[in-house]
């Protein structure tokens, strides 16, 4: 027989589970009202404008849209951007992943000082960040008259958009990296490093398969951003046709020549990768909740 406490009054299991359901649940207008209002909120800001991206960009046909993409300056733009985001994606990888070792893993003076740098291209506007290499290395700039006398272009130039690039997505690995680090905490290097595995094969052996997961997700989010920067580039860039748009920067002077077909078929162009982005991103984190839960 049940323990019985004096003076309470028994409740039985079927009502203790419809007060809690009660207590949880709301009636199903509510939810309905809620739902309906979300998908409407959706609907609106980001299926139908993605929609109409498509359908402007296919509305003379498919042979025009392709012909709008294989136009010569179009093409260089593609060109540049996969360039782009060739060269900075693996750069801030390495950087993001050393960042990280070195926050996570050691004590040491200015520590805090190396965080609230990593965090900087978060706080600051992207145009200002591309004005600030034009004021280091213009041709007024701190290092202009250098650059100038060695023949060096770096404003108005690619690495002058690579630069501008890596300056404003250099966060993202390193901040997906760190606190997964912080996490996992340092147990089983350690162990690698008493039964005498050096640091590169601690790293690889030991540190990277249990952090792959985030750094994959921070490179996908890292790549993304390099792509489809717009602001920082567009100052550093000097809009020079053929040889200095990326994919943005053409979507805006196409619009502008009211092309509007060639606009919104280099647009098309970055949301499919922006989707296809997005997809492998749900991916990874599905793939990366399930090893968890394993």
């Amino acid at each position: 027989m049940a323990n019985v406490v004096p003076g309470v009054v028994p409740v039985a299991p079927e009502i203790r589970r419809r007060a809690r359901v009660r207590t949880i649940t709301e009636p199903a207008w509510v939810r309905s009202t809620l739902i309906g209002l979300g998908l409407l909120f959706l609907g609106g800001v980001v299926v139908l404008p993605l929609a109409s991206v498509f359908a402007q960009a296919f509305e003379k046909g498919v042979g025009e849209y392709l012909a709008r993409l294989w136009n010569e300056e179009t093409r260089s733009a593609i060109k540049l951007t996969l360039l782009t985001a060739a060269v900075v994606v693996p750069c801030n990888t390495v950087f993001g992943v050393a960042a990280a070792w070195l926050i996570a893993r050691y004590r040491f003076p200015g520590k805090s000082l190396l965080i609230s740098v990593i965090d900087i291209p978060f706080s600051v506007s992207p145009v200002i960040s591309g004005l600030i290499f034009v004021l280091l290395f213009g041709a007024r700039g701190l290092m202009g008259g250098w650059l100038q006398a060695h023949d060096i272009k770096v404003i108005f130039a690619v690495p002058g958009i690579i630069l501008a690039t890596a300056f404003v997505t250099f966060p993202f690995v390193a901040r997906e990296v760190l606190p997964l680090m912080q996490a996992l905490g340092s147990d089983e290097e350690e162990a690698a490093l008493t039964l005498g595995a050096g640091g590169w094969r601690i790293f690889f052996s030991v540190t990277l398969p249990k952090i792959k997961w985030g750094l994959l997700y921070g490179v996908i989010l890292c790549n993304a951003r390099a792509m489809g920067e717009f602001g920082a580039v567009s100052v550093v860039s000097g809009h020079i046709r053929g040889m200095t748009d990326t994919m943005p920067l053409q979507v805006e002077i196409l619009y502008n020549e009211y092309d509007f077909v060639g606009a919104f078929a280099v647009a098309s162009l970055l949301t499919f990768l922006a989707i296809v982005t997005l997809v492998v991103k749900k991916l990874v984190e599905r793939h990366h909740g399930g090893a968890a839960e394993s």
